[in-house]
């Protein structure tokens, strides 16, 4: 938030992605250490999903006002009020380690919008698309839990980390390596998503 506000845009975008990683390992270590074991009073849950909508939600939609990329700052309101019903929901995570509705990469979306530099109308275009997909009933992967294709999910996530932490944080990022970052990361994580919402393997693994 202190670099977002104070213009240091690349430290912004290093930091939401470090983020992420500790977000990815986490859990594994509250396991390794048995903090349910330890501290049974500690609802270790709640406390992710807190931790998760700052750093996901209200950090990039402060992010969207700094940058200044939206028509006007009212807007960064959508995907805080959409990601804030997303939350809320029971079966926000289903029990086969799916999410439902757009997980609130909002974090990712901004840090594209910004170093794609996206023009207002679109960057609105992309938060409204994605703020709608919060309520759509489509399971979205769970990259170190969802069981299908776990290991290649985890080796994309983890290239597309390495690739983004190198182009994000350049002053000037070459685009073929953004794109390239894109491929290997957001769409591939969509486009997974999206198949494994087909009928036909909906069939199958329900089978």
């Amino acid at each position: 938030m202190h670099a977002t506000f104070s213009g240091e845009y690349r430290l912004a975008i290093y930091l939401m992605l470090l983020t992420m990683v500790i977000d990815a390992t986490d859990g594994m270590w509250a396991r390794a250490v048995d903090v349910r074991g330890k501290l049974p009073s500690v609802d270790g849950r709640r406390l992710d999903d807190i931790c998760d909508y700052f750093t996901y939600v209200l950090v990039p939609a402060c992010f969207l006002i700094a940058v200044d990329i939206l028509p006007h700052p009212a807007w960064a309101a959508v995907p805080v009020l959409a990601s804030g019903y997303g939350f809320s929901q029971a079966d926000a995570k289903t029990t086969d380690y799916f999410f439902k509705g757009f997980p609130s990469y909002w974090n990712v979306v901004v840090m594209y919008l910004y170093l794609m530099e996206a023009g207002p109308t679109t960057a609105l275009w992309i938060i409204l698309s994605f703020s709608l997909a919060v309520f759509l009933p489509i399971r979205f992967i769970y990259p170190t839990r969802t069981r299908v294709l776990r290991k290649l999910s985890l080796a994309m996530m983890a290239i597309w980390a390495l690739v983004f932490s190198w182009v994000g944080v350049r002053p000037d990022p070459d685009p073929h390596w953004l794109l390239a970052s894109l491929i290997i990361g957001p769409a591939y994580y969509i486009g997974l998503s999206l198949w494994l919402n087909l009928p036909s393997f909906r069939r199958s693994t329900s089978g």
